[in-house]
């Protein structure tokens, strides 16, 4: 379901992603707020239009202003158990890790993915970018559909 919103125009590109974080405190008494803050906060979104001859606005965090865009709920790149790991079965995280530096720590703490959440597997990738898992777990790269809710 694409949404109408707005976003610093350093970041309105089609294709850029993001993960709506809520108000900043610089949202206080803006008048823009009801179509700036319109999206479910925690969750991964991509642009896949910018609007053509949109008024650039003020904006009190993004020091070049606000551009209206459109957003849909983006897929988001996990690693999940390997076990039972197809398209368009449900999974959730393994849950967090310490080892920071592992390739694949990005795909085990996936930005915009909660760890005691389901979600359907809509690709299988394949094998994570790591050699071997510090903590012994058997993963595979999938991406997850955006919730159900969206």
């Amino acid at each position: 379901m694409v949404q109408l919103t707005l976003v610093g125009t350093r970041l309105a590109e089609v294709g850029q992603t993001f993960v709506y974080q809520g108000a900043a405190e610089a949202c206080e008494g803006c008048p823009y707020r009801d179509q700036c803050l319109n999206l479910t906060e925690g969750r991964k979104y991509e642009i896949v239009n910018v609007r053509e001859n949109a008024s650039v606005l003020d904006c009190g965090v993004h020091d070049t202003g606000v551009q209206a865009v459109e957003v849909e709920p983006a897929t988001i790149e996990a690693n999940v158990a390997s076990q039972g790991a197809y398209a368009g079965s449900k999974a959730s995280l393994e849950g967090p890790c310490p080892y920071t530096e592992c390739p694949s720590h990005e795909y085990c703490e996936p930005a915009g993915a909660e760890f005691d959440e389901q979600y359907t597997i809509d690709e299988v990738l394949g094998e994570p970018p790591h050699d071997y898992c510090m903590l012994d777990r058997d993963l595979t790269l999938v991406k997850l559909a955006p919730p159900d809710d969206a």
